[in-house]
This record gives C-alpha cells, sequence and structure tokens, in this order.
C-alpha cells in the first residue's frame, strides 16, 4: 500500500443532493423536480441545520441552457441557491453534468461534445469564482455504461465502440472544462466521482471478471494520463475514439485531486454460470456465455473480500490521491439506511487510521431519490427517503438526518438498532447455502411488543425478525395492559427502547354489548402504557381506528379533523387518543382502516375469496367507503416513523379508497372469481377515508392488493 501520514484533520461529512437530469427518448427526467428539491429554498436551511459545511450541488448544464445554443442561459435558479448556501457557510462542489448527455444541442457521441462543455464551464466559472471545487461529469464511466453500452439512457446505443467514444468525450470534456474553470479559478480542484464496485466470479468466469475489473478504472485511468500503449483499453480506445483524444489525455491534465467514490451494497457483483443454482435470477450474457449477475455481498466465500475499507485502500494504491465516499445512499428501511452510513464512516475511520488519505463521507442524497430502482427507465413514482422524507411537502427530518448531525457533531451514532446487523450481514442474506434467521438475543434494549395473539403484533413480530431488529412480543400473561403493576413489572424486567401497542378490543359489533370490556382494554390500557413509558422517557405507539370519525364529512379526513365517533369501538379509540396525548405529547398514534395481511385468515378480503370459492354467499356494502390498508406496509411505515422519532397522530393507510362491496368484487376478479354472490348489503351511506396532511407514505391501494394475491399462501380458489 501506498505510504501516507495519517490524516490530522477529522473526518467531514458532506452532503449531496440527487441531481440527475437524464434524458430517456425525447424526454428528459430532473430529479430536483421529482424530489420537489427545485421548489423548496428552506432546503438549504435544512443541510445547513445539519452540521453539514459541503455539498455536492447542481448547476447542470441540461437546467440552464436551452434547446437552441444560441439562446441565453438561464442561471436564476442557481444564483438564488447558491448565493443561500454561500450565505451559511456551506462549501459547494459544483456539478456541471450528473448523468446526462448534455442539452438537446449535443450529446455523449457528438465529437464537439467536450468543446461545448468547456464552453458551458467557462459562463460558470466566471459567474461563481468562488466556488473551489468541481465535478464537471458525475461518474463517466457509469453514465457511458449505462448510455452506449446498455442503451438504458440517450443516446440508448448498446454498441462498444460508442461506450468508448462516450466515455474518451466526458474525460476530455472534464479535462477542458477545468481548464476554463481554472483559467479563472487557479486553484479549483477536480473532484472526480466514479462507482469503483468490484466483480467477482466462478473460475469458469475469471476471464470476464478481469475484464471488468480493469474496466472499472477507466474513467479514471483516463483521467490521470493513464490510458497510454500498453494499457489494456488503449488500442480499442483509440480505434473508437481516435489518437487526439487520447494524446489530450495522456497529459495527465485532468488528473483529479480529489477521487470521490460512490459505493453502494450492489456495486459490488458475483459471476456465476451455474443457472441452475439461481432459478429465481434472470440469467444474462456477454455475447458467449450465459451466467447470472448477483451482488458480492450474498456469496458466503467473499465476506472478507467486500465492503468499502477494501475498494478505498484499492483506489489508494492505485492513484494515492485523497479519496472521499461521495454517495452513501441505502434504499431500505430505516435502520438498515442508519446501519449502512454507519458502516461507511467506520470503514472510512479504519483506512484513515491505515495512511489512507480519505477526507470526507457523503451523505446522498439528502432528499431522496424517484425510480432509481429502474434506474429512471420506468415513470412509477417510487420514491426511496434520504436524509429528509419530503412526500408531506415540507421536508420531515429522518433517523438518518439524525444521524448525520451526529457525526457531523464529531460523536458517535448511538441507538440500540446499531447493535443489530445490517441484512447484508446476516446469514440469510446468503444465495447459497442460505440459513434460517438465527434466533436473536433480546439485549439489554429491545423492542417490546404487546399484542401477541392478534394479527398486528405478530406481524410486528415477523417483521422485526426480517429486519433484524431484537424484540419482544408479549401476551396477556407476560403483561396486562389493564394493569399498571404489571405494566411496571414488564418493563423493569425487559428494558425495551420503545414500545409498540397492539393490543386492542377488536371485535366492532360486540363492543356495543361489552362497552367496559372494550373501554378497558382500548383506553385505559394505552392509556396506562402511555403513562409507565413516560415516566421512563421510552417511545411510545399505539394504533387508533379510522371508527373515531362518523363518515360523514363529504371528503377524506386528515389528522388534524375533530373526531366523531358513531359507535362505542370508535369512542374508545377517541377517548385513547385524547388520554395518551395528555399524557406524552411526544408519542405516535397512528389511525388505520380495514387492514388485510398475507399471514392471517381472519380478515375482510381471505373470507370474501372463501365464501366465494365454496359458492357462498358474500354481503358487503357499496354504501360504506373505506381505506383498506395492507399490513406489511403499516408495520413497516410505523417501525421507520418511530425510528425517525415521530410522534402526535398519523393516518397510515394504502392509497385510495373503496367499498366493502367494491373490494369484494375486486378480490374476486383478482382471484379469478365469478362476483355473482356477492350482495349488497346496503346500510347507511358513510366514507371513512384516511387522507392525510403529514405525506402520504403508503404506496397505492392496488398495488398493495397484487401483493396479498402474490404472497398470501393458501388463498382460497386457487
Amino acid at each position: 500500500m501506498i505510504e501516507g501520514k495519517h490524516p490530522t484533520t477529522p473526518l467531514e461529512l458532506w452532503g449531496g443532493v440527487e441531481c440527475t437530469v437524464v434524458r430517456i427518448g425525447d424526454e428528459y427526467r430532473d430529479q430536483l423536480v421529482e424530489t420537489g428539491h427545485a421548489y423548496r429554498m428552506a432546503d438549504l436551511d435544512a443541510i445547513a441545520e445539519l452540521g453539514i459545511r459541503t455539498v455536492r450541488y447542481p448547476i447542470v448544464w441540461e437546467r440552464v441552457a436551452g434547446d437552441d445554443p444560441a439562446a441565453e442561459l438561464d442561471f436564476s435558479w442557481h444564483d438564488e441557491r447558491l448565493r443561500r448556501l454561500r450565505d451559511l457557510g456551506v462549501e459547494v462542489i459544483g456539478g456541471l453534468v450528473h448523468h446526462g448527455s448534455g442539452p438537446r444541442f449535443t450529446d455523449l457521441l457528438d465529437p464537439d461534445f467536450p468543446a461545448k462543455l468547456a464552453d458551458y464551464a467557462a459562463i460558470v466559472a466566471k459567474r461563481y469564482p468562488w466556488i473551489g471545487k468541481w465535478t464537471p461529469v458525475n461518474e463517466p464511466l457509469t453514465t457511458a455504461r449505462f448510455s452506449c453500452l446498455y442503451g438504458h439512457w440517450y443516446p440508448h446505443t448498446k454498441d462498444w465502440g460508442a461506450f468508448m467514444r462516450a466515455l474518451a468525450n466526458e474525460c476530455a470534456g472534464a479535462l477542458l472544462a477545468m481548464r476554463a474553470i481554472r483559467a479563472v479559478n487557479p486553484g479549483a480542484l477536480h473532484v472526480t466521482t466514479e462507482d469503483l464496485g468490484k466483480t467477482f466470479a466462478t473460475e469458469q468466469l475469471q476471464h470476464q471478471a478481469r475484464h471488468e475489473n480493469e474496466r472499472r478504472w477507466l474513467s479514471m485511468d483516463l483521467l490521470a494520463g493513464r490510458v497510454r500503449p500498453g494499457h489494456m483499453f488503449h488500442d480499442t480506445l483509440q480505434q473508437h475514439a481516435g489518437h487526439e483524444l487520447l494524446d489530450l489525455l495522456a497529459t495527465g491534465e485532468a488528473t483529479p485531486d480529489i477521487i470521490g467514490i460512490n459505493h453502494y451494497l450492489t456495486s459490488e457483483r458475483y459471476l456465476d454460470e451455474r443457472l441452475e443454482l439461481y432459478p429465481h435470477v434472470e440469467p444474462g450474457s456477454n455475447g458467449r456465455e450465459q451466467y447470472v449477475d448477483l451482488e458480492a455481498v450474498r456469496m458466503p466465500h467473499l465476506v472478507d473480500q467486500v465492503g468499502p475499507a477494501a475498494r478505498l485502500r484499492e483506489a489508494w494504491e492505485r492513484y494515492g490521491i485523497p479519496l472521499a465516499i461521495t454517495e452513501v445512499h441505502h434504499g431500505c428501511t430505516r435502520e438498515e439506511q442508519v446501519r449502512w452510513l454507519q458502516q461507511v464512516w467506520q470503514a472510512a475511520e479504519q483506512v484513515r487510521a491505515e495512511g489512507v488519505d480519505v477526507r470526507a463521507v457523503t451523505i446522498w442524497s439528502l432528499f431522496g431519490n424517484v425510480d432509481w430502482r429502474s434506474l429512471i427507465t420506468r415513470r412509477e413514482g417510487i420514491y426511496d427517503v434520504g436524509a429528509f422524507d419530503t412526500r408531506g411537502g415540507k421536508p420531515r427530518p429522518t433517523m438518518v438526518a439524525r444521524a448525520a448531525a451526529t457525526l457531523a457533531g464529531g460523536r458517535a451514532v448511538e441507538h440500540p438498532i446499531i447493535q443489530g446487523k445490517g441484512w447484508w450481514q446476516r446469514p440469510e442474506r446468503f444465495y447459497i447455502g442460505r440459513s434460517a434467521c438465527e434466533p436473536r438475543e433480546f439485549g439489554h434494549h429491545p423492542l417490546l411488543i404487546t399484542g401477541a395473539t392478534g394479527t398486528l403484533g405478530q406481524a410486528f413480530g415477523r417483521i422485526c425478525t426480517h429486519r433484524g431488529l431484537a424484540h419482544v412480543v408479549t401476551d396477556r400473561a407476560a403483561m396486562d395492559i389493564t394493569d399498571a403493576a404489571s405494566i411496571d413489572a414488564a418493563l423493569e424486567r425487559l428494558h425495551p427502547w420503545a414500545v409498540v401497542n397492539t393490543a386492542g378490543f377488536v371485535r366492532v359489533p360486540e363492543a356495543e354489548h361489552q362497552p367496559d370490556d372494550c373501554f378497558a382494554i382500548n383506553t385505559t390500557g394505552p392509556e396506562l402504557l402511555a403513562a409507565a413509558c413516560h415516566r421512563r422517557g421510552i417511545p411510545f405507539v399505539t394504533f387508533s381506528s379510522d371508527l373515531v370519525f362518523d363518515g360523514q364529512l363529504g371528503r377524506a379526513y386528515l389528522e388534524p379533523d375533530p373526531t366523531s365517533p358513531a359507535c362505542v369501538y370508535g369512542q374508545s379509540k377517541a377517548d385513547a387518543e385524547d388520554r395518551v396525548m395528555a399524557i406524552d405529547p411526544q408519542a405516535l398514534i397512528v389511525r388505520t382502516s380495514a387492514f388485510f395481511g398475507p399471514w392471517d385468515r381472519f380478515n375482510f378480503l381471505w373470507g370474501t375469496l372463501d365464501r366465494l370459492a365454496k359458492d357462498e354467499d358474500v354481503h358487503a356494502s357499496d354504501n360504506a367507503v373505506v381505506s383498506p390498508t395492507y399490513v406489511p406496509d403499516l408495520v413497516h411505515a410505523t417501525l421507520d416513523l418511530l425510528l425517525d422519532g415521530e410522534h402526535g397522530i398519523w393516518h397510515l393507510a394504502n392509497e385510495g379508497s373503496i367499498s366493502w362491496h367494491g373490494l369484494a368484487r375486486d378480490i374476486a376478479d383478482r382471484a379469478g372469481l365469478s362476483p355473482r354472490m356477492i350482495r349488497d348489503s346496503g346500510g347507511e351511506k358513510t366514507d371513512n377515508t384516511l387522507g392525510t396532511s403529514r405525506g402520504q407514505i403508503l404506496r397505492p391501494l392496488e398495488h398493495a392488493l397484487g401483493d396479498f394475491m402474490r404472497y398470501a399462501e393458501g388463498l382460497p380458489g386457487r
């Protein structure tokens, strides 16, 4: 390893805003617009409040230039925001092209692309001469692969020669752009970013792995002037890109001052030709062989060879140039996002102690991203949360934001969930040699869940196991929620870090005849739990119902709407809300409705299919409208809100509403059963749709119903 000095300054926390502007066919997609950052100036203050003092920020070519190269450039949006960042004391790393191919008057295969980018860079540098760090082209190799080798993005070619030309154009564009910038600011630094993940393979596919592992360095090699005669890709680059570009790049003028590594859990790959071992994985091909391309973290024999520390060491050994991790993001559950951030931070600190010059770790992306699971090629509206959740209009800080503020302040992230392992470290992740989920020790601070015999309590237990969250699910014998002494004893015995109450009297019609029992469990129980948790400073979550409303409002109910229960059950829940909030305003109350899940048979959908399969009548009102809620979605969202430290009343229901009669017909159609036995039971017209003023977190109902049909085992009629 190259000898380096041990860093004397602390590891910095940088931030990044997902700013991809990519052309798909004739249409551009703009992540600043899709995440809403384009419309929110207050986002910049939120970044600064985390303690972040350096941010990767876009001055993206496509957003400034129009279709006509002679048209005037519009910097108004950027002027306002860059001025605000400067006022906040936040240093900017200016980005000019982020996965794009430029405005319509150019593209990655345009021979004049480098010169046109340089012209733009010169104008930008003169306008913002105080910006000292620049990324002219983000991830040039990745962008060239996705645009010209795989055809995902414009110009949508699938050609090796086009890929080589595009990559050389991007790198030459970066060189000329930095030359233009340094004509204005001679001390400007070139921060080049790339995904430098590694490929592993079986013995038979080692040749393919060697090819990909040399290719992964190609953008950095070009910029650093290393692609000369004798380099593995010199001849093919010269053939397809020409000697002029290669000669220009061989000068090393574009050598990065800082190499930014964008490392993801999917960055490291494993190639295996034994297709029969992976029947669930779609194979690919290099034109000669078929093989599967898998996440390397899922292969047990690679455990000691994967991870950010190994890739940082490789980059330092190859170039000896200061490093930064310029994207840290994991589109997963909240604790997994924080575990991944923590692991990357610790890896950076580890290699710094070995003498590797790592300057920073970057939270990416601060305001999330949209449709990156399909590389933005499909408009599905799938939003992955970042440090902030923007679905409520005003960005809401998440657990990731709290962790970021902690790291920026020079402190270690501490939370009981950090003790758990991420999915990429747990034995059940492996494709081969897959282990059953190992029993997890409760530890000193598990999550305590009441209601062990109920649908919701069992779902919480199942999903906590899946998410690697230590937990205990109690029944009435272990903790009677209507008995203060029993609650105190359980809390003293288990020392939970939070309590989720899923216990309840759920038989709505019977509540009219058993009001004492209903109020004891639904009202007194949450009240006693809230008081006991509040005394100990333990976060508390409990569940309420759409039946706190009478269904006569004439629109969807929002969280601030006054309650108006029309039944004993609804009154018991409304009273519980009032009492819990009076005791602890920091408690989290989740209102939900008509939930259904794949793991139990005690729900309306299962009952409907069961009766239809037996050719029995199904009675369901077409007058009563509700917001059916998929239990897995409900549980995941509740856990995320709990980890985010949210409080107050939240409506969690899948987006959309439907009558009970309409729901019965819908699920019958999905199951291929005749709806002729579904009868409209009539009754009073009510609409208990749960809307939200806090952000629609759960996905559309139709997607949830699709998953119910896909994952529910042993459905009647199948």
